[in-house]
């Protein structure tokens, strides 16, 4: 999986950003422990997570 940076994140759907998000994870629990490919997919969970805690309101 590609790394989903903070900028792909806010110009995606809500709808697609919880798609990607659903990549990330099989990507992450397929990916040896401590490689590249496991490092990649943990940025990018944490980069959708947050871009979808913004758009949330606030309670």
């Amino acid at each position: 999986m590609e790394l989903v940076t903070r900028f792909e994140a806010a110009t995606r759907s809500t709808a697609d950003l919880h798609g990607l998000l659903k990549m990330a994870f099989v990507a992450c629990a397929s990916a040896p422990p401590c490689s590249q490919e496991r490092r990649d997919a943990l940025t990018s969970i944490r980069t959708i997570e947050f871009e979808l805690a913004r758009r949330s309101p606030c309670p």
